[in-house]
């Protein structure tokens, strides 16, 4: 059984990202409005202050979806 408190707390917390970052969780719903498909390459970027920029990716394979679905269905959705 979910804690309501921590749910509540995760709430605030999803809210607060969003409020910072409008331009990137915008970015994410449009990216992955038509779910992810197998082939898809997702690309990740971090450039801390002072440091070079690190950039990795992947290609979503069929286990990956299955995983993700999973995780779903844990999370009751």
């Amino acid at each position: 059984m979910v804690n309501p408190m921590a749910m509540m707390k995760m709430m605030q917390a999803k809210n607060k990202f969003t409020e910072n970052h409008p331009k990137f969780v915008q970015f994410l719903s449009a990216a992955f409005s038509g779910g992810i498909e197998e082939d898809t390459i997702i690309e990740i970027s971090v450039e801390k202050p002072g440091q070079s920029k690190m950039t990795t990716n992947l290609k979503v394979k069929q286990s990956d979806l299955e995983l993700l679905q999973e995780l779903q269905n844990l999370a009751g959705k």
